[in-house]
């Protein structure tokens, strides 16, 4: 199982690595095109270094807010305060902010660049719902995204997914179809062709890569959840109930549908719909986590 977290920590940032010489590939293209001598890829560059910087120190308020997730105190809930409190003391991390989200339907998410700066939401259905070990596989499982950093991995993807939309903007927005000129000469029609194939692909590389990073994740999450509490039921019978409920949030978002234990839409998708889910099919994970319980 070591061997698995490790595997898929490798290839996740195997993926962004793959990603980032995608986005310059793509940037060096326009850059050609408009023989702009390198101050295209410059300026993408420094336009996504900008970003990473909001995103990182302000990207878990972003995603907090998005949400209409809500601030809470010990006295406001204290059993699932209990539950996060005593994770962390075993984990050996801080005990993070802790929001609730006023919506029946079970989920919850962690944001946050480092253990120092975290936080946990969750729905108010989702506490109502869970029983006490069922609450610690959910709360476990977002402690490990942030202990192992799939939070702030998740913020680069995001920063790349947003450098390929500036590329594909300029594209789109700016008059370089007429008056061809010199670009039209010494294969600037080839450099055209290319960069029109970039523009169709770009958007759905950026996408899958996005989801392929998000899905790996989650099951790294939830070994390293069920390791943490030793009780991998717990999360399993959490799972199951998230699914069996099946309905969305109420202000479910595209730009954190990631973030969540379960896909906020409510879809079930299957087969080649699966490919374009943010998450791994529940039953998968579900059953990853039952075998690791019944491991001597």
């Amino acid at each position: 199982m070591y061997s698995a977290i490790a595997s898929n920590a490798r290839r996740s940032w195997l993926l962004i690595a793959v990603f980032v010489a995608f986005v310059l590939g793509l940037g060096w293209l326009l850059d050609q095109y408009f023989q702009a001598g390198g101050a295209i890829i410059v300026i993408a560059f420094v336009w996504s270094l900008i970003s990473a910087l909001v995103s990182y120190y302000a990207g878990d308020k972003v995603a907090l807010w998005t949400a209409g997730a809500k601030p809470i105190e010990k006295r406001d809930a204290p059993d699932l305060y209990n539950v996060v409190e005593n994770l962390c003391i075993a984990e050996g991390v801080p005990t993070p902010k802790i929001y609730i989200i006023n919506d029946p339907s079970p989920n919850a998410f962690a944001t946050g660049r480092d253990p120092a700066h975290a936080s946990i939401a969750f729905t108010s259905g989702l506490v109502q719902m869970m029983d006490k070990s069922e609450l610690q596989g959910v709360a476990a499982h977002e402690l490990s995204h942030v202990k192992n950093n799939d939070i702030r991995l998740m913020t680069m993807v995001v920063v790349l997914v947003g450098t390929v939309t500036l590329i594909t903007q300029i594209f789109v927005r700016t008059r370089w179809i007429g008056g061809g000129g010199n670009r039209r000469n010494e294969g600037g029609i080839v450099v055209l062709i290319l960069g029109l194939v970039a523009i169709i692909v770009a958007p759905i590389v950026a996408n899958l890569i996005k989801l392929a990073v998000s899905r790996r994740r989650e099951y790294l999450a939830d070994a390293s959840g069920a390791l943490l509490t030793r009780y991998p039921e717990g999360l399993a019978n959490a799972l199951e109930k998230i699914g069996a409920y099946g309905q969305p949030l109420q202000h479910a978002s595209a730009a954190t549908a990631h973030l969540y234990i379960a896909n906020p839409f409510g879809s079930r998708p299957s087969g080649i719909a699966n490919l374009f889910s943010t998450h791994p099919p529940l039953a998968d994970r579900i059953k990853a986590l039952r075998e690791m319980g019944n491991q001597p």
